[in-house]
């Protein structure tokens, strides 16, 4: 199978890219760098809110939609969650391509208080209505080798030259990790099974942590020996609003809302490792 990754030569894409190669699939990679770190993999460049690069679509058997933003800058979440997904499905249309797996995140409601979670939404929408053969994924902490939260945004908060280790309020908010090996393998099973089209899937880890335990986790893996310290919601509500803030309005509202939901769906349907986050961890961090 010919398969196009939109957005493919980040961190989940490349885990995706290697899974599909070695599966004896052949892998195209669309971004705006058009570059990534795999040997077999067609890296193009091109950027799908605007059309670019997205003739590519004509030499896929089925494409994968991975691009998202986590905070805005020169992106918007409407451009690449949005604009760029509806001019995907044109392309496909087009072209007579009628397979698509939407990467899309665990949360997304037109009502989300965040505008990440909203935009997603709104692009699952479009491929819900585009009349292709779709199967959606809504993953929630990805995490793996490279990933940005535990590997950097975590990391770096128990690293902080602190007597303490700072933690947003109570810290009681749900996550159910799930490792960039399973959305990979889930992606590729998906690609081979008509019984997933016209289904969507939260995909999760095997375990629920709350916001304090995540941290706690991390610290004891770099063994970094502090107390946890909370602080008001309100500090960090003040501290988003300012330029270069580590932790932006919609990144804190989608922190409090905590993210989980229950694998049996996933599970009834995918043969997943189901790899908990402990086993990664040390190497994520590079502590083991």
């Amino acid at each position: 199978m010919r398969v196009l990754l939109v957005g493919g030569s980040g961190f989940l894409g490349t885990h995706l890219a290697r899974a599909l190669l070695a599966a004896g699939h052949e892998v195209a990679a669309l971004s705006r760098r058009g570059a990534g770190p795999l040997a077999g993999v067609r890296y193009l460049a091109g950027n799908a809110d605007r059309g670019q690069g997205l003739e590519a679509v004509r030499a896929a058997d089925a494409v994968v939609y991975l691009a998202g933003i986590i905070r805005e800058g020169e992106q918007t979440y409407e451009a690449v969650h949005v604009r760029g997904v509806r001019r995907v499905l044109e392309a496909m249309a087009a072209a007579g391509v009628r397979r698509i797996v939407h990467v899309s995140a665990l949360g997304a409601r037109p009502d989300a208080p965040s505008r990440y979670h909203a935009s997603k939404a709104r692009g699952e929408a479009l491929v819900q209505a585009s009349g292709l053969e779709w199967t959606i994924f809504r993953p929630g902490l990805i995490f793996g080798e490279g990933d940005a939260f535990f590997g950097g945004v975590l990391r770096d908060l128990v690293r902080l030259p602190l007597p303490f280790v700072p933690l947003v309020g109570a810290g009681g908010y749900p996550f159910r990790p799930v490792w960039a090996g399973d959305v990979a393998a889930a992606t590729l099973q998906a690609l081979q099974r008509p019984r997933t089209v016209g289904r969507r899937y939260d995909l999760v880890g095997p375990h629920e942590y709350t916001y304090r335990e995540l941290v706690r986790l991390v610290a004891r893996t770099l063994g970094v020996r502090k107390p946890l310290w909370p602080l008001p919601v309100a500090f960090f509500a003040l501290l988003a609003r300012l330029p270069g803030a580590p932790l932006t309005r919609d990144q804190l509202l989608m922190l409090l809302e905590g993210n989980t939901a229950d694998p049996g769906p996933l599970l009834a349907d995918f043969e997943l490792e189901h790899r908990p986050l402990e086993v990664e961890l040390p190497r994520i961090l590079g502590a083991g």
